[in-house]
């Protein structure tokens, strides 16, 4: 059971730290991983689906309000500057929807500009999983050298 609880929670932070709320689910990942008894796949999956479905939350807000907002009503202070990114680089954007301060803005574009939404997720979910990876490769080897 405290498994099962503990893998929600993974997921719970991941989504959440996805969305417009801050989080910490670096750290929570970071945490499981030092504890070594979950397995990394798992823990890096669940991680990663848990942050790519609280970044398709923020895609389908920007498809939702697509007839009701410009793009520039939907940004606010420093996420203005992602817009004019997003609108060169397109959908490839969608790999750096993990960087905070700007990551959650460029979901909510890639839906307001109707990204295609199977592989906006594939972007998503790729960008997603390699910074998890990081994060649990600099815990092990953080752990390898102690």
């Amino acid at each position: 059971m405290f498994t099962s609880l503990t893998l929600w929670g993974l997921f719970a932070s991941a989504f959440i730290s996805a969305t417009l709320a801050p989080g910490g689910s670096e750290a929570v990942l970071a945490y499981l991983v030092n504890q070594g008894e979950w397995a990394l796949l798992l823990l890096l999956l669940v991680a990663t689906v848990g942050n790519t479905l609280g970044s398709l939350t923020s895609y389908l807000i920007g498809r939702v309000v697509h007839s009701h907002k410009t793009p520039e009503q939907l940004l606010s202070g420093r996420e203005s500057r992602v817009l004019g990114w997003v609108e060169r680089h397109g959908i490839w954007s969608l790999l750096l929807a993990w960087l905070p301060g700007i990551g959650d803005a460029i979901p909510l574009l890639a839906g307001w500009f109707r990204f295609p939404i199977l592989f906006s997720t594939l972007l998503i979910f790729t960008g997603k999983f390699l910074r998890y990876s990081v994060v649990a490769g600099v815990t092990l080897g953080v752990l390898g050298a102690a």
